[in-house]
């Protein structure tokens, strides 16, 4: 994802220069970065031993009113677009609004074109409304999700929700967050029960792994923990603040590099197969992105 810069700013020229940053790191960088333009580069990435980077957004603001900026932001390499963040945007209500107003015409007419383009169509951080009217004629992505039923936050999906997204071929991936329960404790377990919770409503298909934030280990030094506060109050002063976000923003025993596999190992504990297992860390994304950019 490249990083829409602080809260309630995403505006055209910081994205285009975070884009033009990026790409400027694969030029410097062939021989370990590549920007992921077409599914088949996923499985070309992995062959050779790349970092395949798939650029995305997490709001709209950059687009403004001028939806011909997504056939620019995509031509730019942009292969997934979420329609709105906590709050509410041109195109739509996001979690935190409690109007939940659903899309407005201009959301609607952004998910036609994205979908006219081979752009993914991101549902994460929408209110109630907008999820249920993300009105797509491909499969959508809740790329970052918890589970309501198992605990109730705004971040998180209702089975119903899930439910909606499964019908449309899509995948959600359940987020390696605290918000899959602010009371703790957070452990391996809990995610594991928010997977089997999604896969119980949604089928093994349509799940998998959104860990939110870098996969990279978070080390708690006076620096990061300053900063982080810093980042809570900002945002929280902007409106755009979930509840939990104080707490640290990881799972502790998931906080190492090789925390997929921990999460296949821990799902093969409770008797799931190799191939249900693959689908959860990658298939069926893998998958739901390639009928997504489809023409």
């Amino acid at each position: 994802m490249v990083p829409p810069g602080p809260v309630g700013r995403a505006d055209f020229e910081t994205v285009v220069a975070g884009l033009a940053f990026w790409n400027s790191q694969v030029e410097a960088n062939p021989e370990r970065l590549c920007v992921i333009r077409r599914h088949t580069e996923i499985d070309a990435a992995k062959r050779a031993g790349k970092l395949g980077m798939i650029f995305g957004f997490q709001r709209t603001a950059m687009l403004g009113e001028d939806l011909g900026r997504i056939k620019l932001f995509r031509d730019l390499g942009v292969r997934i677009m979420q329609l709105t963040y906590n709050n509410r945007t041109l195109y739509g209500d996001g979690c935190l609004e409690t109007s939940d107003a659903g899309l407005s015409l201009l959301g609607r007419q952004a998910i036609r074109e994205m979908n006219r383009l081979g752009v993914a169509v991101d549902l994460s951080h929408c209110g109630h409304r907008t999820t249920a009217e993300g009105a797509s004629s491909k499969p959508v992505v809740l790329s970052h999700v918890g589970c309501n039923a198992l605990h109730t936050h705004p971040r998180n999906k209702s089975d119903s929700e899930l439910r909606a997204m499964a019908e449309k071929g899509g995948v959600a991936g359940i987020y390696l967050m605290p918000f899959l329960d602010i009371r703790g404790p957070r452990n391996t377990d809990l995610v594991v029960r928010h997977i089997e919770h999604a896969i119980n409503v949604c089928g093994e298909d349509h799940v998998g792994v959104g860990s939110d934030l870098s996969i990279q280990p978070i080390e708690e030094s006076p620096e990061y923990k300053k900063a982080a506060a810093e980042f809570v109050a900002s945002r929280r002063r902007a409106g755009g603040g979930a509840p939990g976000e104080d707490l640290p923003l990881y799972i502790p025993e998931l906080n190492h590099p090789r925390r997929i596999e921990s999460i296949a190992v821990a799902l093969g504990a409770r008797g799931y197969s190799a191939s249900t297992i693959g689908k959860i860390i990658g298939g069926n994304f893998h998958r739901v992105l390639g009928l997504s950019w489809s023409a």
